[in-house]
């Protein structure tokens, strides 16, 4: 199907046609623009913009649009202006002590009512601002556009004088210095204490917005890391685009931050990191990375991080009071094991002396050939063979003993059968070895 498109003599014709054909294209225009082409046609036409989102996009387009048409239209109103008639200017209505006739037949001619393109724009931005819902508000700066000047301004020599300003030149001059505005400084070049609180105040709002920024991220990294972050350490490249986008400040406004970062001593919030953690950065080239020393997590990762911290705290809590109430456990079996050998040693020392001297008795009585008895042939003696191996430590234990701790049995080493092996001696005492003999 093939599209018609009027002519410009139709176009002119209607008054309607060409305001609603040119902010369509100029919307067409401004929908297809990038972030940073839209703040630089915003910044160009005398708006500010704030941070360009996806929630602020639409604003920020329709404002574009609605200066693209304002601009627009100051252009069309005065180039569509009729010549001044003469160096009078236009006809002006005559006063009124002329003749009865000429009164009669030509009216007297008003001036030209001015058309209110701002109040209407300003009250179009204002009913977008509402529908926006609490959205970033940028501020205002229109770029003026072009008025028409009143009858008595275009006439030209002294006619052009107002009548208010030819009745009161005190008053015009009063409110003309009310409306003058003063120019931005430049203090790219100046070091007064002006612009230096200007630059203090600019770097403050870049480590602002930059500590939000890596808060946030390192936020999502410590909750789950739903964007696939490959670390708390945003690149610093990642960072300056961010910041350019969000305060339209330059690359060297941002060096100029991470130098205040480096010469501040205390903790801001925000670790400068370069090719090796270990070391220390001592400069902004050697900077690779940004991270955040404080995250911001949102309330119910904050509770589900608690949640877990507490539920391991106690699992580790009931897994060290087990393994202490095992341990104890094994102490208290190792005390009674001990106890219980130490019951058993001496029974075996009782029964080796009882042993050894009823063998001494035996060979004073010329019962036994030698005085002395194998220790081997004692504990074959006492101990079954079922429990030799069992009762080792306490036989071995109970020989330690005898040679330490008892007087009245003394270890020898002869030779019995041919073979050395030691052996026990019954030691009497002597008055009763002299008594008896």
């Amino acid at each position: 199907m093939a599209v018609v498109l009027p002519t410009w003599k139709g176009i002119t014709s209607d008054s309607h046609a060409l305001p609603s054909l040119l902010s369509l294209s100029l919307a067409m225009a401004a929908v297809g623009l990038s972030d940073a082409e839209l703040r630089a046609e915003l910044l160009a036409l005398g708006c500010q913009p704030g941070p360009i989102t996806d929630s602020t996009r639409k604003l920020y387009a329709k404002k574009l649009t609605r200066l693209r048409a304002e601009v627009a239209a100051g252009q069309r109103s005065r180039g569509g202006r009729a010549p001044p008639q003469g160096s009078s200017g236009p006809a002006r209505p005559k006063p009124a002590a002329s003749s009865s006739s000429s009164s009669s037949s030509s009216p007297r001619v008003a001036p030209r009512a001015r058309v209110p393109v701002r109040r209407e724009s300003e009250e179009e931005e204002e009913e977008e601002e509402e529908e926006g819902g609490g959205s970033f508000q940028p501020p205002r700066r229109v770029a003026a556009l072009p008025q028409r000047k009143p009858w008595w301004a275009e006439s030209g020599g002294a006619a052009g004088r107002s009548p208010l300003a030819a009745g009161g030149g005190a008053a015009s001059s009063s409110s003309l210095a009310g409306s003058v505005k003063l120019l931005p400084m430049d203090c790219s070049e100046r070091t007064n204490d002006f612009c230096q609180a200007q630059q203090e105040e600019k770097v403050m709002s870049i480590l602002y917005e930059l500590y939000n920024y890596l808060s946030i991220q390192a936020g999502k990294f410590e909750c789950g890391n739903t964007e696939n972050l490959e670390s708390k350490c945003i690149q610093v490249e990642e960072a300056r685009d961010y910041i350019e986008n969000v305060t339209g400040s330059s690359v060297k406004q941002f060096r100029d931050a991470l130098q205040w970062l480096l010469d501040n001593q205390k903790d801001s919030g925000i670790w400068l990191q370069g090719d090796d953690p270990s070391e220390k950065v001592t400069s902004v080239d050697q900077v690779v990375c940004l991270e955040s020393s404080r995250p911001r997590m949102s309330l119910g990762c904050r509770f589900h991080r608690a949640l877990c911290t507490a539920i391991t705290n106690l699992f580790i809590f009931f897994w060290s009071l087990a393994f202490l109430w095992g341990v104890l456990i094994l102490l208290k079996y190792y005390w009674r094991k001990r106890e219980e050998e130490e019951r058993a040693m001496y029974k075996m020392v009782q029964k080796i002396i009882a042993a050894v001297q009823s063998h001494y008795k035996e060979w004073e009585q010329n019962l036994e050939r030698y005085p002395y008895v194998g220790i081997l042939h004692i504990r074959d003696t006492l101990i079954p063979p079922e429990d030799r191996k069992k009762l080792k430590r306490v036989w071995d234990r109970a020989v330690d003993f005898l040679a330490s701790n008892e007087s009245r049995i003394q270890t020898e080493s002869h030779r019995v059968a041919g073979e050395d092996m030691l052996v026990w001696r019954w030691t009497q005492p002597s008055y009763l070895s002299d008594s008896e003999h």
